[in-house]
């Protein structure tokens, strides 16, 4: 069954453009390499070899994709080789000490392609182009590409990051509250693999947090809507990563709290929720991108918003995580009818 894409309430970025969408897809049975040629294939372009497990299809109809086994360790940078030079006391040169690098990876990079996924990572592109990466799932499933459910050691993800349409704190905030409150009801709906639900990659906002931001008079401005967030959530490791958002906006703020090193300033949500399952019947880009938008036609109807608020409110510390979900329904599906 194709599934018609949704439309969020708010189309347009800060400067009027089209808003755009990043998206991140993992899997396993095809390597870098394997990858980026279906990229190619499907979107035209010309391939780059940045290491064996590192590939880049530049200047597709989309612009360049990265194709790589899903481990920083395995790519090296001009500042690995620094290190490494620093480490041999500068016995070797520059040229010496990133050629070590580059071996110490590809060592790297042969150990861990057995379990580590590898993940295409696509430029931003307009929103209204989701199907085209229904096609790509199509491309990769036909070439061998696993998804997380073919094995229990999987945990596969797809990540999508939806250019913002405001940077007002207003904007931000109801958004945050519309996820927290729909979190239980996305879960249920994905059905978020074991295994990722084991790993700390998407964990749930803290209670402390929940009880803060949905407060019916909560109102901060941006700044203390950034320290709240630090406060609660000093980590990459939540369902909706917001500190590339808050980097993009304050790099400082966010630089005395974490560690920014993985952070990358992005005026975007990072939604990290959905499973990657390539191959599954059902399964489709389309449709996870479709109950992001459910969650942003929340954060726009107010009425809706403040009704499930208070039902929040009114079970809190009542109902387990499934009752909620099932509640949540009513408003995330039905229209709170």
């Amino acid at each position: 069954m194709v599934n018609a894409l949704q439309h969020p309430p708010l189309t347009r970025n800060a400067e009027g453009a089209l808003r755009r969408v990043g998206v991140e897809i993992e899997f396993a049975g095809l390597d870098a390499l394997q990858a980026a040629n279906c990229v190619r294939e499907l979107f035209g372009g010309r391939l780059v070899e940045h290491d064996p497990y590192s590939f880049q299809v530049e200047d597709t109809c989309y612009g360049d994709f990265e194709c790589k086994l899903d481990s920083h360790h395995v790519h090296t940078t001009e500042e690995d080789s620094r290190s490494l030079k620093d480490l041999l006391f500068g016995l070797v040169d520059d040229r010496q000490a990133q050629d070590l690098a580059r071996k110490a990876g590809t060592f790297i990079g042969d150990i861990t392609r057995y379990w580590l996924p590898v993940e295409i990572v696509a430029p931003p592109v307009a929103y209204t182009e989701m199907p085209a990466f229904d096609r790509l799932a199509d491309a990769l499933t036909e070439a061998g590409a696993e998804g997380t459910q073919e094995s229990v050691i999987y945990g596969f993800g797809m990540q999508f990051n939806p250019e913002v349409a405001s940077f007002e704190a207003e904007y931000l905030r109801r958004h945050i509250q519309a996820y927290c409150l729909a979190s239980e009801w996305l879960r249920a709906s994905i059905e978020v693999d074991m295994t990722r639900r084991l790993l700390p990659f998407v964990d749930r906002f803290p209670n402390a947090y929940l009880r803060l931001i949905l407060k019916e008079d909560y109102a901060p401005d941006l700044g203390e809507l950034i320290d709240d967030f630090l406060e609660h959530n000093p980590t990459r490791n939540r369902e909706l990563d917001l500190l590339p958002l808050f980097r993009f906006l304050d790099e400082k703020r966010i630089a005395d709290v974490v560690d920014m090193t993985l952070v990358k300033a992005r005026p975007t949500f990072h939604y990290r929720l959905p499973n990657a399952s390539l191959g599954m019947e059902g399964w489709s880009v389309v449709q996870e991108w479709n109950r992001w938008v459910a969650v942003e036609r929340l954060a726009a109807d107010g009425e809706r918003l403040g009704a499930m608020m208070q039902a929040w409110h009114e079970n809190d510390d009542k109902l387990i995580s499934d009752d909620w979900a099932k509640l949540s329904r009513r408003w995330m599906e039905n229209g709170g009818s």
